[in-house]
């Protein structure tokens, strides 16, 4: 298990990571989100040793994260960290022998980790002559390369097209079902929610959420839907569910045409779905009623609402997580 503690980081007045608790389980694919300038890469820099924290620790599986650690670490930064002039082969057979990989074994892993992302025909290239795309890949194989135990990737879906976003989520799946547990930030939520065990949501340095998507789901305020057919024109329609949910929690209203009349949409907030249901008795169409459910929050939704919430850590409060153990 990756453990950070209390981790704390100054750039001179600004305060760029507060206390700063979350941790990695094994075979975890853990998503790191945030704001631009939230943290994220500094508290990789730091688990990597490209940065000194100014308080707080590192542990892997109970003990300090130093330079021998680091050597079993996958490593993916913002940046791209590559020899531009050097073919994609070479570099990665000279990065494997870095990881006490024999010439053997280094160009084996090279010809796999190339052919698994795509790169087989460009192994004679240099890295400096790849599209953004492929020097990405690029970067992933060399973060895999030496076998790693645990992977530190820093945006690795910046840049590449669906398809190539689909074949590094099946590595990091595959990855993690062997045991090798991933921390990666991303701006792509969709990815995020759809590959992820768990997300942890930081706002300047500090935690504010953590936990899978469904507690986190759970800890968003519940809003309710319905779909019901209408005899009246969408207008009217419209007009007669705004007035069924005046004083509901942030209704909202759609209406389409459908056959002589209309469908309409409510979403409404409360703790249950009978004020929709009230609507749509006030509607007078209750027998057709197409769908009734909660709303699913999407990652984005959770995130924007996480970021918007009042700063309780400002206060000296503890941060409020989906998951408990957790502390910032």
């Amino acid at each position: 298990m990756l453990k950070i503690t209390h981790l704390s980081k100054c750039y001179g007045s600004l305060q760029a990571l507060d206390s700063l608790s979350f941790d990695v389980g094994d075979h975890e694919l853990v998503g790191f989100v945030g704001a631009n300038g939230a943290g994220k890469s500094t508290t990789m820099r730091i688990i990597m040793g490209v940065l000194e924290g100014d308080g707080g620790t590192v542990t892997w599986n109970g003990a300090p994260v130093d330079a021998a650690t680091r050597r079993r670490i996958g490593y993916m930064p913002e940046e791209r960290g590559l020899y531009p002039r050097m073919r994609v082969g070479e570099q990665l057979t000279y990065l494997a022998r870095l990881h006490g990989a024999d010439k053997s074994r280094a160009e084996r892993a090279t010809r796999e980790w190339t052919e698994r992302l795509g790169l087989a025909e460009r192994r004679g290239d240099d890295v400096q002559k790849l599209s953004l795309g492929n020097q990405q890949r690029v970067q992933l194989a060399a973060a895999l390369i030496g076998d790693p135990g645990l992977l530190i990737l820093d945006e690795p879906f910046s840049g590449l097209d669906p398809v190539a976003v689909d074949v590094m989520s099946q590595v990091l799946r595959e990855r993690a079902a062997a045991g090798v547990p991933s921390l990666f930030s991303s701006h792509q939520l969709d990815v995020v929610e759809r590959l992820c065990d768990r997300i942890v949501i930081i706002r300047s340095g500090r935690l504010v959420a953590t936990g899978t998507i469904e507690e986190l789901r759970a800890t968003a305020a519940p809003r309710w839907r319905v779909v019901v057919d209408v005899d009246a024109a969408p207008d009217e329609a419209a007009a007669s569910a705004r007035a069924a949910l005046a004083g509901a929690p942030d209704p909202r209203i759609s209406a389409a045409p459908h056959g002589r009349g209309a469908r309409l949409e409510l979403v409404a907030g409360g703790a249950d779905e009978q004020l929709l249901l009230r609507a749509v008795e006030h509607l007078g169409c209750p027998g057709r009623l197409r769908e009734l459910g909660p709303v699913r929050h999407p990652l984005t939704e959770i995130f924007r609402e996480a970021l918007a919430a009042p700063d309780a850590a400002a206060d000296g409060a503890p941060t409020t997580t989906a998951t408990t153990g957790q502390e910032a």
